[in-house]
């Protein structure tokens, strides 16, 4: 799904842009704000692949630009490691007043340490996520270094990160040597997921161990083994995703009683996410994701449709053994199927190389493990030929389409 384009005001009066990325339902179990790297945007790559993933997993995240980047007013030389945390403290309000108070804060790099920050002045925020962050702001001087003695001298210098011109001010350097966070950690009262690469070589991993040992519990460390700093690995950005996802169900307190997803009185609602082929699917209690492999186009994030066809197929044929096995009280222990898919040849067709002339061929082969006689065994593969997916693919099908109103 497509974020949505937002922009709001920060206290200084300029205007930020942000997306605010939803689940397809558009009940999230709680909203989340994302701040990105230095001098990165809320559409660089990392940023919204997270993003996209997190409202997958039913978490609403809002990325923005910081003030004098993307498409945020301001001038970035004007700018502050302060007034990145007053950007963020603004964007945790405007959430609060047109959606929900964000619950979790997530911080790339840079955007790692303003989150650890402003956290201490968000009473709603139960969480907060770190990734490759530095222990200490001013860590981020060695990708200027070279024209710090300009900046001193001048008070300002162009200088080159990324391959792009910023304007770097002694006030920028000398707010982020104001701001050790050694001591203030021990101070800050929220469950903390710190994740690093090993292989950060931007920001070694010993800035992780730092922060780590200056937090009080409830703490934790995931390593991201082979990721960038920038997390350039869209499977890097999905396991980060999956984690948080993960970690935020025992730290961010959610209300209890189910939420349906809203298929709209259907049995199954899909909906593109806005990531290529990426796709969401769900029944009113389940949500999955299906994709297409990495080779035509996709994002390869779940299995592709005729996976899912062939899945449906696997398991309503080992639901249905079990089914059978039970009644019959049979020593039936476990039911594995495998399943290909491929067009074949009609046997008897005239014209073997028209298209019309193929058919759908599912190979499904059961394993079965079990204290069973051949006998059972052979009835066990002619019960699987009865299962209701087996039955509905061989039978005539109606497919009815129509547009929504």
């Amino acid at each position: 799904m497509n974020p949505k384009r937002l922009k709001f005001k920060n206290r200084n009066g300029l205007e930020l842009a942000a997306h605010l990325y939803l689940p397809a339902d558009q009940k999230p179990s709680f909203y989340a704000l994302f701040a990105h790297c230095f001098t990165c945007s809320k559409n660089f790559s990392a940023v919204t692949r997270i993003c996209t993933a997190l409202s997958q997993n039913g978490i609403a995240c809002l990325s923005f630009d910081f003030t004098g980047l993307g498409m945020s007013e301001g001038e970035f030389s004007e700018s502050s490691f302060s007034g990145n945390v007053s950007d963020l403290l603004d964007a945790a309000d405007f959430l609060t007043q047109e959606y929900q108070a964000p619950k979790m804060l997530i911080g790339h790099s840079l955007g790692g340490a303003a989150v650890l920050y402003a956290a201490a002045e968000m009473a709603e925020v139960k969480a907060v996520v770190t990734i490759g962050a530095p222990a200490f702001p001013g860590h981020i001087r060695h990708l200027f270094l070279d024209s710090i003695e300009e900046i001193e001298k001048n008070g300002i210098a162009k200088v080159n990160i990324g391959g792009r011109p910023f304007h770097i001010s002694q006030s920028f350097v000398d707010d982020l040597e104001q701001k050790p966070l050694a001591t203030f950690l021990k101070k800050l009262r929220k469950s903390l997921l710190i994740m690093h690469s090993p292989q950060d070589d931007i920001v070694g991993v010993e800035n992780a161990a730092e922060i780590y040992n200056a937090a009080m519990h409830p703490k934790s460390f995931i390593s991201l083994d082979g990721a960038t700093h920038l997390v350039s690995n869209p499977k890097d950005s999905e396991y980060i995703a999956e984690v948080i996802g993960s970690w935020s169900k025992r730290y961010v307190v959610v209300e209890e009683e189910k939420q349906l997803n809203d298929t709209r009185g259907n049995q199954v609602f899909v909906r593109l996410s806005g990531e290529k082929y990426t796709t969401e699917v769900m029944t009113p209690n389940h949500h999955l994701i299906a994709d297409e492999p990495s080779e035509v186009g996709g994002a390869d994030l779940g299995p592709n449709p005729y996976d899912l066809l062939m899945a449906s197929l696997g398991s309503c044929t080992a639901m249905t053994l079990k089914m059978y096995a039970e009644r019959k009280k049979w020593p039936l222990e476990q039911v594995s199927v495998f399943l290909n898919h491929e067009k074949v040849h009609l046997a008897d067709s005239e014209n073997p190389d028209e298209s019309s002339a193929k058919v759908s061929q599912f190979t499904r082969i059961i394993e079965i493990e079990g204290d069973l006689d051949a006998d059972q065994r052979q009835r066990l593969l002619e019960i699987s030929n009865k299962c209701p997916v087996h039955k509905t693919l061989q039978e005539e099908i109606v497919i009815q389409t129509m547009l929504s109103k």
